[in-house]
């Protein structure tokens, strides 16, 4: 049974990489190391403050900070901890890799500080705004969090200032601003019709709206449904509102990438899961929409991922085709569905930031990230190698990797349910991944070099502070397939918060 309990984690785990980003910002002007020690301590510190909440939620707290207006349950804790758990190797990885992208601007003038600090204050930024998004209760706030992750990460995705850079954040901001802006007006729609049931500020509350989403009059559930799903489907990478996904996550940072790809579109589903669920009950065909949504979105990524010849734009487009999983699964409607989805958004967070990164390490020696000026890496960089199969074959799904055993859930859920064509749309998706990756993954490190930067003599290994990171990652990826009980109880217990009301 679960009880509310006031704590200070709540605030803590999004105010301690705020003020981080605060500290980057003015210390950096002093010395660069400072900028770089307070992107490492502010993510790390917000890794300790998720952990701090696991054992609180799994004993049946819910953890509520500024009166109710701040929320942790066991679904907010492992969204926290999944994206905390990320953003601290892509700090550890961005030291050296963003000492090393050193850019000029078009006059030519060296502004590396002053860019390295504006780079982490930022980051810290993105980070204090996405986890602000996953513990607040307030709907309203809800959708200025995901706007404000917007705006944060829009600068990180034109960071380098060139002209695909700045055209893909140009890009970016634009569409995901107007397409977050149909969320905003679901949100007024939801408060506006709550308010006729809640008093005061309980109308604003996403936690008393789950309670009454059923006596809404259906004309305006129609439309916050549908605003929902635009608004918040743009932001999470869904097919068909995707098209800014590809060149923002290839322009970016690798390290930004990797937050982008890997628990960005994750925060967006999240918010997407707390507001559209909770009109399940009363709209039983909504699930079988969602559900085609959700093949149509993997079905489409991986056939574009197949057209690539850029990796991170490869990856990008993968990303499209693996959010497709995690909204079929929660399309599902049932608590093994909703599992599954959850499960899948938590490997895939850990295998796409590990692509990203291993991605990175290799523009990192060769400053190419094409497959046709690549090759023969895999004997120069082999931990690299080994961290990209392993990501690579945990997205597409094979045993033992973590990546079966969500798809596996998701499957399993499906047939449960009788909907035995997205099943096959999916178990589809996963060879076509497959082949995506092999081919990505043998054009890079096996054959003859293509290009004289593959074949300098220089080429080698990536340095400890950046391998480091993606061993980590890869390790999550092998430990949740061989042993998905660790898993468990943190998904049981979100996998609850969502379909609770649905029995």
């Amino acid at each position: 049974m679960e009880h509310l309990v006031s704590s200070n984690l709540a605030q803590a785990v999004f105010l301690a990489p705020a003020v981080a980003a605060v500290l980057a910002w003015l210390l950096g002007r002093v010395r660069r190391v400072f900028a770089e020690c307070a992107g490492l301590l502010g993510a790390a510190a917000a890794f300790a403050v998720s952990l701090g909440m696991i054992p609180r939620v799994l004993h049946g707290q819910i953890l509520t900070g500024w009166g109710r207006e701040l929320r942790v349950d066991s679904l907010s804790a492992m969204m926290v901890l999944l994206i905390s758990g990320v953003a601290l190797p892509a700090a550890i990885f961005s030291i050296r890799y963003m000492r090393h992208r050193r850019l000029e601007d078009a006059q030519g003038r060296d502004v590396t500080d002053a860019r390295l600090t504006v780079f982490y204050a930022l980051f810290l930024l993105f980070l204090a705004t996405m986890l602000w998004g996953c513990v607040t209760n307030n709907i309203i706030m809800l959708y200025v969090a995901v706007e404000a992750t917007t705006i944060a990460s829009g600068l990180l995705v034109a960071f380098y200032w060139d002209k695909r850079s700045l055209e893909a954040g140009y890009k970016y901001l634009m569409l995901l601003t107007v397409g977050i802006t149909f969320a905003l007006f679901a949100c007024v729609l939801l408060y506006a019709s709550g308010a006729r049931y809640l008093h005061g500020v309980n109308a604003m509350l996403i936690s008393e709206l789950r309670g009454i989403a059923g006596v809404i009059p259906r004309s305006v559930a129609i439309f916050v449904i549908t605003f929902f799903i635009v608004g918040f489907g743009t932001k999470a990478g869904i097919a068909p509102f995707h098209p800014w996904l590809p060149d923002a996550h290839a322009e970016a940072p690798s390290p930004v990438s990797a937050l982008l790809s890997g628990v960005m579109i994750k925060m967006a589903a999240y918010a997407l899961a707390r507001t559209v669920t909770i009109f399940f009950p009363a709209y039983p065909p909504l699930t079988a929409f969602i559900v085609i949504l959700g093949a149509f979105t993997m079905l489409l990524g991986g056939v574009m991922a197949l057209a690539q010849d850029d990796l991170k734009r490869l990856l990008a487009y993968s990303s499209v085709s693996q959010m497709g999983y995690v909204i079929m699964g929660l399309g599902f409607g049932t608590y093994l569905g909703v599992y599954g989805g959850l499960f899948h958004l938590l490997t895939h967070a850990a295998a796409k930031a590990l692509l990203f990164l291993c991605v990175g390490a290799v523009i990192y020696t060769t400053s190419a990230r094409s497959m046709s000026e690549l090759g023969g890496l895999g004997r120069r960089m082999p931990i690299t190698a080994v961290c990209f199969f392993i990501g690579a074959f945990s997205l597409a799904g094979l045993p033992p990797f973590a990546g079966f055993m969500s798809k596996l859930t998701i499957f399993l859920a499906g047939a449960d349910v009788g909907m035995w064509a997205a099943v096959a749309v999916g178990a589809f998706t996963s060879l076509l991944t497959l082949i995506v990756l092999f081919r990505a993954g043998q054009a890079v490190f096996w054959g003859s070099p293509r290009s004289q930067a593959a074949a300098a003599e220089s080429v080698g290994e990536a340095p400890p502070s950046l391998w480091v990171a993606m061993v980590a990652l890869a390790a999550v990826c092998v430990i949740l397939g061989v042993y998905p009980g660790l898993a468990y109880p943190l998904l049981h217990r979100a996998a609850l918060s969502l379909v609770g009301g649905l029995f």
